[in-house]
């Protein structure tokens, strides 16, 4: 015991001593003490908090509920959706407990022997009007619960003993217009260094030239020296190709005082430039040296391309012209609400990736750090957003009350944290805001846009205008380097017309809106319609007063190439802004999504990849199983990328169909409008331009439910205590056939070396607990999220329905 004890203080001694001369990043997950208090002594070292919940960060405190119509209930008139007067919202912030005040606290030890080193808080986000203590002593506030912000603690430090970090959040009522979440949601580090590093965000990196012989490489660094006297440093920086091969060096010395600059150049030859089917990535290593000894290591990954917004082609990438097919996206993943998880979002855009989406939109707000890195690592261009509000309000303390004290730090930080990332391709500073009406929305957007040009003048920056006539009119789309419109695209070839110097973007599209597996008769297009079940039609043709089908955008952006592309509202369905039932309680989240919370495709999913991609898609819709409807119409749609096909029912053709330009809709999906129902098969069968056969789909009737199964999207993963797979519940009967209309109760059962982190099943009206054991099929699905803990082993799920065979999987850690 004895020497093991020595053993570790030695190690320990050694870990700090080179915390004087190296960076080291601590991450603050674990053993945080959190209470929904409102006490004032909280910060202090003496408050007694062992009644407190201990958790880990990312926590979200609102997620596990309950659902309840009193939270944050809005008696408002929303301008944006075309209301004239006020009314009761329900579901607009997802009617979970995110208001209020949370107080977060974590012991963290710090030895004697690290005094000399710079000790510095991180935070990705905190929601929201985050105040920070160390020993009871304000270290700073960040109000912008979406801002990533950095403070100094080494003043308030107490070496060799325990220090107490305290976080004080809160969030009012009526702040949002979605689920914001709630809490230390993102992810908290320490970082020592040296007296003398590189500052918070201290690389830019630039690639002002770029072709596929060379490529010209700008490496801006910021060195600080906290120390009392001038001093001459050596910066190293070394730049190491995707293979992981170091391939060039460049060596720069300077004298420091307080703050300086260093710029270095680089050629590289051949370079493997970054696109959305090569996301190649190169990495800078750069080293401060003193008197040849390194005191700090600062690592950038970054990527080589070209890129262009042109006013007649769009949008070209490394010099090919290149559809923008993209989503917007609100942060919360679903059941594990806004507590940001890296499997979480690699699995979501995994699935949009199959889709054919190539970009993402941050709505309407700075996203987590990680997202980024993953739309680099995985070839998704990013629209970086900003705000949702600047000076004239949308809600009633939303950001309007932040904007003249805090705007440009907001921004300036999103631009400085993010401007590395290959992946963002514009700045976006504004969603819809209400200066589009306003004398001086011209004045506010340019206040925005010089301040993106100063950080980064590589990148062009965009606003989302949904009254476009109006912002033509003020000036505020001239404003801006690339008009975004959100919605009406009809009006592309007016504006077109009108401004042809102008760069076009789609940045917020369609709208449609449906419930997975709902279907509804006759089928119609409607606008704004509420069906008696507060669900949606699954026919894809049902849209808000401001929005359309897919078809409808497929068309104009496929017409029109000077449009630069699209982002689609939105990949997901979300917490909140249950739109139609903004009133209709216990409607809580989206039907905007192409996926929905539970991350299960609609049937959309499969027009988007008959059109963004090159794959072999031939989807049937609706499910075939309908008793009471037989001999009654029952349309069916074919959502393909071949040009025509042959429906049949039970072996008797219902006739072939073809893509037609001249029919609405014709190019993009194929219809049986006068079908009779009948139970048995529905078969489509895909033909050549001779009708012979190239490819088969087959939807038959179901029975009853007669047993349950599951499906594991990762039947391994890591013991880290934070990775995660995803399991996918169906009712299915005898035969194998998932039975499309079940919803049965389900049981899980856990053992071993997981937990339940979240539970779905897509339907906006289920008010059942997102962090329970026991979830409601809906339409024959649900999905259970467990998450690993740090123990090795097996992990064993059951789920368990009265009147249905049990399913069983087992899981590995690793």
């Amino acid at each position: 015991m004895k020497r093991s004890f020595l053993s570790a203080c030695i190690l320990l001694f050694i870990s700090f001593v080179a915390i004087a001369q190296q960076r080291k990043v601590v991450l603050l997950d674990t053993d945080w003490k959190f209470s929904r208090t409102d006490e004032k002594q909280a910060a202090l070292t003496g408050f007694d908090d062992k009644s407190w919940q201990t958790v880990t960060v990312p926590h979200d405190w609102a997620i596990s509920g309950p659902f309840d119509i009193h939270n944050d209930a809005q008696t408002v008139m929303v301008i944006e959706d075309g209301e004239r007067k006020p009314a009761l919202r329900t579901g607009r912030s997802g009617s979970l407990p995110w208001m209020g005040i949370g107080w977060y606290r974590k012991k963290i030890a710090i030895p004697a022997n690290a005094k000399g080193s710079r000790c510095f808080i991180e935070f990705d986000g905190a929601m929201s009007h985050a105040v920070v203590y160390l020993n009871g002593e304000r270290v700073g506030t960040w109000p912008y619960g979406y801002s990533s912000f950095s403070f100094e603690l080494t003043d308030k430090i107490k070496y060799g003993a325990d220090n107490l970090l305290a976080v004080r959040l809160e969030n009012p009522e009526e702040s949002s217009r979605w689920y914001p979440g709630a809490g230390l949601y993102r992810n908290v580090r320490l970082v020592y260094t040296n007296n003398i590093h590189i500052d918070h965000w201290g690389t830019y990196i630039t690639t002002p030239s770029v072709s596929n012989q060379q490529a010209d490489v700008n490496i801006k660094t910021t060195v600080l020296n906290q120390l009392d006297k001038n001093q001459t440093v050596q910066l190293t920086t070394s730049i190491f190709a995707p293979s992981g091969k170091k391939i060039t060096e460049t060596v720069k010395s300077l004298p420091v005082e307080s703050k300086t600059d260093f710029e270095q150049r680089v050629t590289i030859n051949n370079p493997q430039l970054w696109n959305t089917e090569s996301p190649n990535l190169y990495k800078a290593v750069s080293q401060v040296m003193i008197n040849g000894q390194v005191v700090d290591t600062y690592e950038t990954a970054f990527g080589i391309r070209s890129i262009v917004f042109d006013n007649n082609r769009g949008f070209i990438l490394n010099g090919k012209q290149t559809k923008i097919k993209g989503v917007c996206n609100h942060q919360d993943i679903g059941p594990l609400g806004s507590a940001v998880n890296y499997r979480a979002l690699e699995r979501q855009l995994e699935l949009l990736k199959q889709m054919g989406c190539n970009a993402i939109r941050t709505s309407h707000n700075p996203p987590d750090p990680q997202l980024l890195d993953l739309c680099d690592q995985m070839g998704f261009l990013v629209m970086d957003e900003a705000f949702d509000e600047w000076k004239i309000q949308k809600v009633k303390n939303g950001y309007h009350l932040l904007f003249d004290d805090w705007a440009e730090k907001d921004l300036r930080a999103m631009i400085k944290r993010d401007r590395n990332h290959p992946s963002v391709i514009l700045w976006s500073v504004g969603n819809e805001v209400p200066e589009q009406k306003s004398e001086t929305g011209a004045q506010t957007a340019k206040f925005l846009v010089d301040i993106a040009h100063n950080e980064d003048p590589t990148r062009l920056t965009t606003s989302a205008f949904n009254s476009i006539a109006n912002a033509v009119k003020n000036g505020l789309a001239a404003a801006v380097d690339v008009v975004g419109f959100n919605y009406w695209p009809a009006n592309f070839a007016k504006i077109h017309a009108e401004h042809p110097e102008w760069k076009l973007l789609g940045s917020e599209t369609e709208s449609t809106v449906s419930s997975r597996g709902e279907y509804m008769f006759p089928v119609q297009e409607r606008k704004s319609y509420k069906y008696a079940n507060k669900q949606v039609s699954s026919y894809d043709l049902d849209a808000p007063s401001w929005g359309n089908a897919p078809d409808v955008e497929f068309a104009t952006q496929d017409a029109e190439p000077y449009v630069a592309g699209q982002f689609v509202w939105t990949g997901f369905d979300y917490l909140g802004e249950p739109t139609p039932y903004n009133n209709d309680y216990p409607s809580h989240s989206s039907y905007f999504g192409i996926l929905d919370l539970a991350g299960i495709p609609k049937n959309r999913y499969y027009l988007y990849q008959s059109t963004w991609t090159d794959k072999k898609v031939l989807h049937l819709l609706p499910h075939w199983t309908w008793p009471g409807r037989e001999g009654q119409v029952t349309p069916v749609h074919c959502y393909t990328s071949y040009n025509a096909a042959e429906l049949f029912i039970n072996s008797k053709s219902q006739g072939i169909r073809k893509k037609d330009p001249a029919k609405k809709y014709g190019s993009y999906r194929l219809t049986w409008d006068s079908v009779r129902y009948e139970p048995g098969e529905l078969k489509v069968v895909a033909l050549d331009d001779k009708n012979k056969p190239l490819a088969t789909e087959i939807v038959k009737t179901a029975d009853k439910p007669y047993r349950l199964k599951l499906s594991a999207d990762r039947n391994v993963i890591e013991a880290s205590g934070n990775d995660l797979t995803y399991i996918t519940v169906s009712a299915v009967d005898k035969d194998g056939n998932v039975c499309p209309t079940a919803g049965n109760d389900i049981r899980f059962k856990i053992e071993g070396a997981g937990t339940i982190r979240g539970i779905c099943n897509g339907d906006a009206t289920n008010i059942q607990a997102l962090t329970g054991s026991e979830m409601k099929l809906f339409n024959g699905y649900c999905v259970l999220v467990v998450q690993s803990t740090n123990l090795k082993g097996q992990t064993m799920i059951k789920a368990e329905s009265d009147s249905l065979k049990a399913a069983s999987l087992s899981l590995t850690s690793k």
